[in-house]
């Protein structure tokens, strides 16, 4: 019971700042259109101070940045190793290091080395792709063993194998002979773990996406090619600078989840001046529980919530002051965004509506002859410097495919691959229907109802590591409560700040309504980026009530990052006893802590 103390405090402290908001009754009458605000020294100063903090903690035990990093291939079906136990063993376990390819290994065991029997298989099928495994040995009788043969059923890559005597302990090299074609296998020996951790292994999507963003670095058609290239080619970046590791893969994620925190503060000084309100809301989205653990692990969505701040940011220096250049750089970064992840195309359908909205509320200082220019202009960098980007990012798939330079662009063969690529995907995001025991519904989404659970183990003396995603209370049910607020002040009071808030944060979630595919959690996080800046909007008006605006303010913030510091054990896999989990962190049922 005392667990569910915690929701209804936290609901309690959202409606009492919520009521401290007299001013929302007049919102609006100032005047439509915000002049932009620049940014000075002490902006910079609260901007650098977030980013610095929080990429302090988002880089801290991302994942070990050691792996093996040297394979073996097994070219083809029936390629085999033996290795020799130097006076025999009674086998315990065989752990290895799966990498690239899917496919499994018969494992057998022999005392003469020419009479071998089964003893088991080591799996590497697509989910243990950059995973430490251990063998399955169903067959074995645990006599001892002079000779291990391991075989392999396709064309795969191992990283690393240990054997592991009756004593459970790691047999030395010393005491394993082996012949060159499996030195590879035993060259990383001090890598090997003493289990399969998120630290050390790849979780969820990362068996799809670090995969391809190593088979893009080696030039293999990918195996995952059911979302746009830039996403992984970005992921790539970070393999190339720290190798085939946890911290490498998930690398370049955490840095653009860190990056987001200077472009959303800029947004927010533009939208609302001031220092303290995008202090604040940046604060909030930085430590909101959805963008620390997605923007640290190995997927796309990262890229593409970091481009819809930026697409979103230029549409509205362009609506509120009309240059042309944001318009521009707008729709290259929309390009960029949609040749990471399709959802960036929900997005550029609200930049759509909030830009037609623009041109409807000229009133009288509409222009056909502006407007059709205009058409023109947003037909350049909307569709056809999207395309041009979106087309060249498949530049590895043709690589992979044997052609190259710049050439292949003009092919048949490279447009056959990117066309094809377009109907796959329309078709497998079709047929995403299976069940999932994490996934949910947009419905849930809004009220924080069902968290995707990424890892889960439960350890010696009582204790647990998992960990997931969903939002902070705080950001989620505030943030709903705001956007109410902005539907209020779009209709009844014609505020176009608030509508402008109100098409991104509904572009980002309408579209998930009519989906009938398998969603999940993680569907939501762009819709991040509006509740923050609904929320913005209250406290900004919660301003111009001067001597009641300070509390409510930094009351909201410091409950937001108090609550980050709650769930943090829930946030990154750190082991906590299970009355703690228990008690602390599971606040409805179907929280899965």
């Amino acid at each position: 019971m005392l667990t569910y103390i915690f929701p209804v405090i936290t609901a309690a402290i959202i409606i009492l700042i919520f009521l401290a908001c007299p001013a929302l009754k007049s919102a609006g009458l100032e005047g439509p259109e915000i002049s932009a605000r620049h940014c000075g020294r002490k902006d910079y100063i609260a901007m650098a101070v977030i980013t610095l903090i929080y990429a302090a903690v988002a880089f801290f035990a991302l994942g070990n940045n050691y792996s093996p990093q040297s394979f073996k291939q097994f070219s083809q079906s029936g390629d085999s190793v033996t290795v020799e136990l130097d006076g025999g063993a009674t086998i315990s376990n065989i752990r290895y290091f799966a990498g690239l390819n899917s496919g499994n290994y018969s494992l057998q065991f022999s005392d003469d080395g020419v009479n071998y029997t089964d003893a088991g298989t080591l799996n590497q099928t697509y989910s243990d792709i950059f995973k430490w495994c251990d063998a399955e040995l169903s067959q074995y009788d645990d006599s001892r063993v002079n000779y291990i043969r391991i075989i392999a059923g396709d064309n795969t890559y191992m990283g690393e194998l240990a054997v592991y005597d009756e004593s459970g302990t790691k047999m030395s090299l010393d005491r394993l002979k082996f012949g060159s074609d499996a030195a590879r296998l035993f060259d990383e020996q001090e890598l090997v773990p003493e289990g399969m951790t998120y630290m050390n292994s790849s979780y969820f999507d990362e068996v799809y996406h670090a995969r391809t963003a190593l088979e893009n670095i080696e030039g293999i058609y990918p195996y995952e090619v059911s979302h746009p290239p830039l996403g992984k080619l970005i992921l790539s970046l970070g393999m190339r600078m720290f190798g085939v590791t946890p911290f490498g893969w998930r690398f370049m994620g955490t840095l653009f989840g860190v990056l987001m925190l200077p472009a959303l503060y800029l947004f927010l000084k533009k939208m609302f001046g001031g220092i303290s309100v995008p202090a604040c809301g940046t604060v909030i989205f930085a430590f909101d529980f959805m963008h620390f653990v997605q923007t640290r692990i190995a997927t796309i969505d990262t890229y593409a919530v970091f481009f819809t701040i930026l697409m979103y940011l230029f549409m509205y220096l362009y609506v509120t002051s009309d240059r042309w250049k944001y318009l521009a750089l707008s729709g290259v970064f929309f390009g960029i965004g949609a040749a990471c992840k399709w959802t960036c195309l929900y997005a550029g359908a609200g930049l759509g509506v909030i830009w037609l909205a623009h041109w409807i509320l000229k009133g009288r200082d509409f222009s056909w002859k502006a407007f059709i220019k205009n058409c023109l202009f947003c037909v350049v960098f909307f569709v056809v410097i999207p395309a041009a980007i979106y087309y060249a990012s498949y530049y590895p798939y043709g690589a992979a495919r044997g052609l190259s330079g710049p050439g292949m662009y003009f092919t048949k063969e490279y447009a056959g691959i990117v066309l094809d690529n377009q109907k796959f995907m329309f078709t497998y995001h079709n047929g995403v229907t299976a069940t999932h025991p994490y996934s949910s519904r947009w419905y849930q989404w809004v009220l924080d109802i069902r968290p995707i659970l990424y890892y889960l183990s439960y350890l010696p003396g009582d204790k647990v590591s998992s960990f997931g995603a969903w939002l902070n209370p705080m950001l989620c049910w505030g943030g709903l409560l705001a956007i109410f607020a902005m539907i209020y002040l779009a209709l009844f009071r014609r505020d176009r700040r608030a509508g402008f808030i109100l098409v991104g944060y509904l572009a980002q979630l309408v579209p998930w309504m009519f989906i009938t595919r398998t969603t999940f959690e993680y569907h939501y996080f762009g819709c991040t980026i509006f509740l923050t800046m609904a929320l913005c909007y209250i406290f900004q008006l919660m301003g111009r009530e001067k001597a009641r605006w300070k509390l409510p303010v930094y009351g909201f913030t410091g409950v937001s990052v108090g609550l980050f510091a709650m769930f943090y054990p829930a946030l990154t896999g750190l082991a906590v006893p299970l009355w703690y989990a228990d008690g602390f962190l599971r606040w409805l049922p179907t929280w899965p802590f």
